[in-house]
């Protein structure tokens, strides 16, 4: 019998060993304190800008719960950012202060914008004077006292009078004469009378004076039906452009009423913040 022998086998490297995990120690959690400190300085940037106080509020009321919650892992030794937790908590207590100085400047700006319009609409409004060349330029004076207390009754004006603004603007509608529009005119019915009015802007303040803001309506008869405006090749335009102080522009406009109305009650409004005026015209 023969003999075998076995060759010797070589060792097998050993694996190395993963060190074990020290039990009850768990990863560093900063997530509080990073998004407290991000929030904290969009926080206090916004609330550098007036208007944007209320982002400012809420990024700051964030921020600083944030912080506080940040804080406490840190203490607890959750955390190993106590110190950035800290400043996050504090940039959402500015961001909160300025949120509030923001808010009220905001909302002081407003209300005086506000105050400052209403100022402006009160403060523009219209007296009446005279017409040219009335019995008080013979030396009476009382028709002055007549068209003031029309204007302080609501009562319209007559053809000639003149609607004078606070701003020395003044309009002045004449008197309604009748009008034949052309063939293709259009807002004239067949069986109506045709009228036209001029009307005539004056500025006599120191400011340069809008005309496209200008309305002109009017109403006829005693039952006071609306009178559609004509359009022609003469009449219609409107008011259009700039009038310059010490300069006066006059347009003609004609209205549609009925063939038996006896009057005719135009209304001009210069613009936003001015009272409209209302002439009483007879036909």
């Amino acid at each position: 019998m023969s003999q075998f022998t076995q060759p010797p086998q070589s060792p097998q490297p050993q694996q190395p060993y993963a060190p074990a995990q020290t039990p009850g120690v768990r990863p560093a959690r900063n997530g509080l304190g990073i998004a407290a400190l991000v929030l904290g300085v969009i926080g206090a940037v916004s609330g550098l800008i007036p208007f944007l106080f209320w982002l400012a509020g809420i990024l700051g009321l964030i921020a600083l719960v944030l912080g506080l919650a940040g804080r406490g892992r840190a203490k607890r030794g959750e955390a190993t950012n106590k110190g950035m937790t800290t400043f996050g908590a504090v940039l959402g207590l500015i961001s909160l202060i300025l949120a509030v100085v923001g808010a009220v400047i905001t909302f002081k700006a407003v209300d005086d914008a506000v105050n400052d319009l209403n100022k402006a609409v009160s403060d523009t409004t219209a007296s009446a004077k005279p017409k040219p060349g009335g019995d008080s330029a013979k030396g009476g004076g009382s028709d002055k006292g007549d068209a003031d207390k029309k204007k302080e009754t609501g009562e319209a004006l007559e053809a000639g009078d003149s609607a004078v603004y606070d701003d020395d603007l003044t309009v002045t509608v004449g008197d309604a004469t009748s009008y034949t529009p052309d063939a293709y005119a259009a807002g004239h019915t067949k069986g109506q009378k045709a009228y036209r009015v001029a009307v005539v802007i004056e500025n006599a303040g120191k400011e340069k004076f809008d005309s496209a803001l200008v309305s002109v309506s009017a109403r006829a008869g005693q039952d006071g039906v609306d009178a559609e405006q004509i359009f022609d090749n003469k009449v219609g335009a409107g008011f259009s452009g700039t009038v310059l102080p010490g300069k006066k522009v006059t347009v003609q406009f004609a209205f549609d009423a009925p063939a038996d109305a006896r009057n005719l009650t135009v209304e001009v409004n210069p613009g936003f913040t001015y009272d409209a005026s209302q002439w009483d015209l007879k036909l």
